[in-house]
């Protein structure tokens, strides 16, 4: 059996109306902004460290190009959250054994995630949250975020491997690094 998560966590939407959707959340949700570049932004409308999160397709694939006849606006993904590292892990080793496997194992700083795909293609998120609290979160979005908002690749079986041999949780739950900014990724394939 599949470890279940413990809470519905975020949605990051695909759009060509950022600033447009950015203002509606903000007003709908009476949201505010987390952390935001051109690119990307993450809002919240609680303590979470994000509810939202939109990527600006205007910049990411300019229109007109093949890839933008592949339904380029709308939902991205959804996201859940575990409890623990080693519930991440676990899910990951059932679903492994299963056949179903992450496309994308990212350290966004504040979470460990792996991302899958169902057989339509639709996105999710499995993490687990780095910081022990909302504050801790939203300090790394306000301080370190700028340096890397996507996050680091890990290898699953690596961290595994290591969490066997005795590795305490905490050691992975702090990313130590902003390099190498992973490229961003859908459903198996560079976006």
């Amino acid at each position: 059996m599949s470890i279940r998560p413990t809470k519905f966590a975020h949605v990051v939407y695909r759009t060509r109306r950022f600033d447009e959707m950015v203002k509606w959340y903000t007003t709908v949700f009476d949201a505010k902004v987390q952390y935001a570049n051109p690119v990307i932004a993450f809002l919240t409308y609680d303590d979470e460290h994000h509810r939202f999160a939109f990527a600006n397709m205007t910049l990411i694939q300019p229109e007109g190009t093949e890839t933008d006849k592949l339904g380029v606006v709308g939902v991205d993904h959804l996201a859940y959250t575990h409890a623990s590292l080693g519930d991440l892990f676990e899910n990951y080793l059932t679903l492994k054994e299963r056949g179903i496997a992450p496309y994308w194992c990212i350290h966004h700083g504040i979470t460990v995630s792996m991302y899958y795909a169902d057989p339509d293609g639709n996105q999710m998120e499995f993490q687990v949250d780095s910081f022990k609290t909302n504050e801790d979160a939203n300090a790394f979005m306000h301080d370190r975020f700028a340096a890397n908002p996507i996050g680091v690749e890990f290898d699953p079986d690596a961290w595994l491997q290591r969490l066997n041999a005795g590795a305490s949780e905490a050691e992975f739950l702090t990313r130590t690094t902003d390099l190498p900014v992973s490229p961003i990724r859908g459903a198996g394939m560079k976006l």
